[in-house]
């Protein structure tokens, strides 16, 4: 499995990341991929791969890479408050990718759970396309979303974890006039983006009510996908 360092980090002085490269000659969009409360694992890799494989340059940052408890307690307190050492571990992957000579030069970020916070929190932060799914709306996300770059966003109706996440975001974004497409899916729980379905996580995930919903990922999916197209390989994807 490809990985890489990336300079810069906040948090650490070499941030681990995982790296997928489209089939061809590049230059490609680049797309940050923000990994869920598990961290950066095998199912956070297959969506990089699957972003690759749509002719996207993907970079799956560790947010985890310090390591211990204190680590684990000081990116979610990030998440939550849309600010702290984690945001310049993911504008350090933007910049990185951003510069990376098989770029274009126009990075989006999507993430999942955990990372659907990340992501969302980070959509005024110099992406030019976002897409959080199933992420937790931050604290002050009123004054962070401010300016915000256009949002793909998708949530599951059966996640009792983000009730009514979906129809606030769909209003605030809609009163701060920034481009959207706000989509819940009724029959779909928390992680129904997730590839995970056997093991010991997928069990864990079915007993909680979470894991995959294919309906709803394939739909998702094809909504990001055509919201990236939009956003991030329109005509003005040339590197500035």
């Amino acid at each position: 499995m490809p990985a890489t360092t990336i300079p810069g980090a906040t948090t650490v002085s070499s941030l681990q990341a995982y790296i997928a490269v489209p089939a061809g000659t590049g230059p490609w969009p680049g797309v940050v991929v923000i990994h869920e409360a598990f961290g950066l694992n095998d199912d956070t890799r297959a969506q990089a791969d699957r972003l690759a494989a749509a002719g996207y340059l993907a970079v799956a940052p560790d947010l985890f890479s310090a390591g211990g408890v204190r680590c684990l307690r000081a990116t979610f307190g990030a998440m939550l408050a849309g600010e702290g050492p984690a945001f310049g571990d993911i504008e350090a992957t933007r910049a990185w990718l951003a510069a990376h000579t098989d770029c274009t030069g126009r990075v989006g970020v999507i993430g999942f759970c955990l990372g659907g916070g990340f992501a969302l929190a980070a959509a005024s932060r110099g992406f030019a396309a976002a897409a959080p799914n199933y992420g937790r709306l931050p604290r002050n996300a009123r004054e962070i979303l401010v300016g915000a770059c256009p949002i793909v966003a998708s949530y599951g109706g059966a996640d009792r974890t983000l009730r009514g996440a979906a129809g606030k975001l769909e209003d605030l974004l809609t009163e701060l006039d920034v481009v959207h497409d706000v989509k819940e899916y009724p029959g779909a729980g928390h992680s129904f983006l997730s590839t995970v379905d056997s093991g010991p996580l997928a069990t864990l995930m079915k007993v909680t009510g979470m894991g995959p919903h294919q309906p709803s990922a394939d739909d998702a999916w094809r909504r990001i996908l055509e919201f990236f197209a939009t956003h991030l390989t329109g005509p003005d994807t040339a590197r500035p």
